[in-house]
């Protein structure tokens, strides 16, 4: 082999191995983790901050670290995660070319990137950020490999289980920018994150219900053909998730202005309506437009929530 050839050969397994870590650490997945997490702090700096002197105060730093300690703790939970079913990943079509199931990364390889990463990041919150944020970070980490994972082939309420640490970076955010995690106002962020998972994570149950049901997860989809006993989930929360926004008004509230109570309603009103279009239809089109408008709208009444924030 030429010196060309070599080279070309270690630069392909070079990038191979870069796409195999963000594979294991699902780092596409993950985004959502830092986005929520950077609007958590957003929104706790806007409340603590003086009328008028929010951009003034705005520590830019203490984010960076908040981020980065908060990204490590998901990549490397999302790793444990990863090692935790292995032989579940090889039954799934969407999941069996992940680096361990197909084997191009060995599982001691995983664990040391599990192991660094999740301590990197509950460490760095404790020095760089608050003992608050780490806590959470570290309870997120416990439920999420310890709690979910191994439920997920015992129980169909693993859904909202799983749920609990994807609703808590925002409650990290909030934490980091000075809060507490008991405020009501982090435990609306938190139950706005929770009740918008159901709706998301139903439609992807229903979805790849006979790859879930083939590798062993016990979803509540499983054997719902018809779709209907999953549109009933998916419409109970999403009149929760409605019901939420105008409960932001309400006196003695009053997280926000009417541009996200209005808003933020319209937009759960039409998921509702999703959810009972599904449920009529009860085919992959109707699940898929579900689905997609969970991604829609998240972003969408967010930034409703953040404009509207008092």
């Amino acid at each position: 082999m030429s010196a060309g050839e070599s080279k070309k050969v270690e630069k392909t397994e070079t990038v191979s191995l870069q796409k195999d870590l963000m594979v294991l650490t699902k780092v596409k997945l993950n985004v959502f983790v830092l986005i929520t997490t950077v609007f958590g702090y957003v929104l706790a700096s806007k409340t603590f901050s003086e009328a008028g002197a929010f951009w003034k105060s705005f520590d830019f730093l203490t984010l960076f670290h908040t981020v980065l300690g908060t990204g490590a703790a998901a990549f490397g939970s999302a790793a444990f995660n990863q090692l935790m079913e292995i032989e579940q990943d090889r039954k799934m079509g969407r999941t069996a070319n992940r680096p361990l199931p197909a084997e191009r990364m060995s599982v001691t390889t995983a664990f040391a990137v599990g192991f660094v990463l999740s301590a990197f990041g509950v460490i760095h919150l404790g020095n760089m950020v608050n003992v608050g944020a780490a806590y959470l970070a570290a309870g997120t980490i416990a439920l999420y490999v310890f709690i979910y994972t191994p439920m997920k082939r015992q129980s169909s309420a693993n859904t909202l289980v799983g749920a609990v640490p994807g609703a808590i970076p925002p409650v990290i955010g909030w934490a980091a920018a000075g809060g507490n995690w008991y405020d009501p106002a982090a435990w609306y962020l938190f139950a706005f994150l929770f009740l918008w998972q159901m709706p998301h994570f139903v439609a992807i149950n229903w979805f790849c219900r006979e790859q879930y049901e083939e590798a062993g997860y016990v979803m509540w989809s499983n054997g719902d053909v018809s779709g209907k006993k999953t549109a009933k989930l998916a419409l109970i929360f999403s009149i929760l998730l409605t019901l939420l926004s105008p409960l932001a008004l309400l006196p003695g509230i009053e997280f926000t202005g009417w541009l996200y109570g209005v808003g933020g309603t319209l937009a759960g009103v039409y998921m509702c309506w999703l959810s009972i279009d599904f449920g009529k239809k009860g085919d992959r089109p109707s699940s898929r437009k579900l689905f997609l408008y969970t991604l829609l709208y998240l972003p969408l009444v967010l930034g409703l929530l953040a404009i509207s924030w008092n």
